[in-house]
């Protein structure tokens, strides 16, 4: 069997509010496998977005172990989990954080710049991204001249743009018409099928999860 692309064992976070200690996430499991899609379900406010907040290396404060393509996170300088997130990990969030004075195909081809790839290779992959997302006529276009699905499906592709072997997506499409959030999210799953990624997304839709490779449910703290 191959080895885990994330592995994180007894994951927690606590806050203080008010004087009052609050645990959001209490002893957390996971295993992912690479190219299996998992879905994490949850209502708001149980902890989704701050799990993948500490999978993504995004923040610290977190106690328990997290493993990232073999790799204890614990032993990273900052440094290194920037790299660690930029080699191996990709990101969607509910809103798109493009960068508004650039247009959707330097948005793709900048992370992959960042990473060192030559200009001519990561445009090209640029434009084969978006192709895929049905976004060749609009390669030229800022932000601010698509719409929200055609924004997310940038964004979409800035997060495979690098090959990650993990995409964290925090509700993807939780911000889109339900019919929009529909083909989105279609699209984002055949994509990253696709390109043989893992992926965990955080949603309420049971209808999505569905769609998944599975299917677990954070609960005052834990996974079910």
């Amino acid at each position: 069997m191959s080895s885990p692309v994330v592995r994180i064992i007894g994951l927690t976070r606590s806050f203080e509010q008010g004087g009052v200690r609050i645990d959001v996430l209490r002893g957390v499991d996971l295993t992912i496998r690479p190219g299996e899609i998992v879905a994490l379900l949850g209502p708001s406010g149980s902890g989704k977005s701050t799990m993948l907040q500490a999978i993504g290396l995004l923040e610290g404060g977190f106690g328990g172990k997290i493993e990232i393509a073999g790799t204890d996170a614990a032993r990273l300088g900052k440094d290194q989990r920037a790299a660690m997130r930029r080699d191996h990990l990709g990101f969607v969030y509910q809103f798109h954080h493009l960068l508004p004075d650039f247009t959707a195909i330097e948005n793709v081809i900048l992370p992959q710049l960042v990473a060192d790839v030559p200009r001519e290779a990561a445009e090209a992959r640029a434009r084969e991204l978006l192709d895929a997302l049905g976004l060749g006529a609009r390669l030229d276009h800022r932000p601010s001249q698509l719409s929200g699905g055609e924004q997310q499906r940038v964004a979409v592709a800035r997060a495979l743009a690098n090959k990650p072997q993990m995409v964290l997506a925090d509700e993807p499409t939780g911000n889109l018409d339900e019919a929009t959030a529909n083909k989105v999210f279609e699209q984002f799953l055949q994509l990253v099928r696709g390109e043989g990624s893992a992926a965990l997304v955080a949603t309420h839709n049971e209808r999505l999860a569905a769609s998944m490779d599975r299917v677990v449910r954070l609960h005052e703290g834990v996974l079910q």
